[in-house]
């Protein structure tokens, strides 16, 4: 994995996936905590520009 999390509102793409919530908060909530490198199993920082962009804070 290159470390970029791509949002899957469908539930299609294959591979490792989370759930979370479309919101600003939630999305800051998981980068402080780094819930979603431990969620996705992945060992190095995450880029959440495509994240950031669907859900409106980019």
């Amino acid at each position: 994995m290159d470390g970029k999390v791509l949002p899957d509102p469908r539930r299609r793409l294959p591979g490792r996936g989370a759930h979370l919530h479309p919101t600003t908060q939630c999305l800051e909530r998981v980068e402080r905590s780094q819930a979603l490198v431990r969620a996705l199993r992945v060992a190095g920082p995450l880029d959440l520009t495509a994240l950031r962009e669907m859900i409106g804070s980019g």
